[in-house]
């Protein structure tokens, strides 16, 4: 997995009066979660662009002033509610030999037969769930759609890899294949033609048929 590095400091001082200057001066405070105690540092803003404003996941360097260096992956961010700026993020730090979960993107590829057919490709998850060791987080999950039919549906077990577990249930759907409106609509009103072409029906209408 692709990781973004992010330049940062330590911070000394943790109360609302000092986070609330970082705030003020463009600087995101934060918080690395995972190791031996929590380690409080600030970035500035722009710096969080690629990692947050991305559908792609990623793992993340943080580097300190101070020469510390921490694999991690974001585990939790704060907006302002008003202005969308970020007010705080939580990280957890990564080890080699100890597996994390993380929401990994789906990527759908490839050309439906059910969708050729008239089909909608409903993609009911776009990210999933998974646990691995730091080396195992895939980019991204590839699936490909070009063998599903109308009515097909595409459960999680369908996705199972050595290299990572999927933690959904596996009655998850991941996407499936549905009759576009348009054709339900005309199968409907053709059904009710037959209905009403058989209710309006003689005897002698019901006898010739029969002969």
């Amino acid at each position: 997995m692709k990781s973004i590095t992010i330049n940062g400091s330590q911070r000394e001082s943790v109360g609302k009066k000092a986070t609330k200057a970082l705030r003020n001066a463009g600087q995101v405070p934060c918080v690395l979660y995972g190791g031996d105690k929590p380690v409080h540092f600030n970035a500035e803003q722009l710096a969080f662009s690629k990692l947050v404003y991305t559908p792609n996941a990623h793992t993340v360097v943080i580097t300190l002033e101070n020469g510390d260096t921490f694999n991690a992956i974001m585990q939790d961010i704060q907006f302002h509610p008003v202005t969308d700026n970020i007010l705080h993020i939580d990280f957890y730090q990564l080890f080699e030999d100890k597996a994390i979960m993380m929401e990994i993107p789906v990527h759908f590829v490839g050309n439906s037969k059910g969708v050729k057919a008239g089909g909608v490709l409903r993609k009911n998850a776009r990210k999933l769930r998974v646990k691995a060791l730091p080396s195992n987080l895939p980019d991204f999950i590839e699936i490909d759609i070009t063998p599903l039919k109308i009515g097909s549906k595409l459960y999680v077990t369908a996705l199972e890899n050595e290299a990572y577990k999927i933690m959904h249930p596996d009655n998850t759907v991941v996407c499936q294949i549905k009759r576009a409106r348009a054709a339900m609509a005309i199968a409907a009103e053709d059904d009710e033609e037959e209905t009403e072409g058989a209710e309006g029906e003689t005897p002698e209408d019901a006898s010739e048929a029969q002969e």
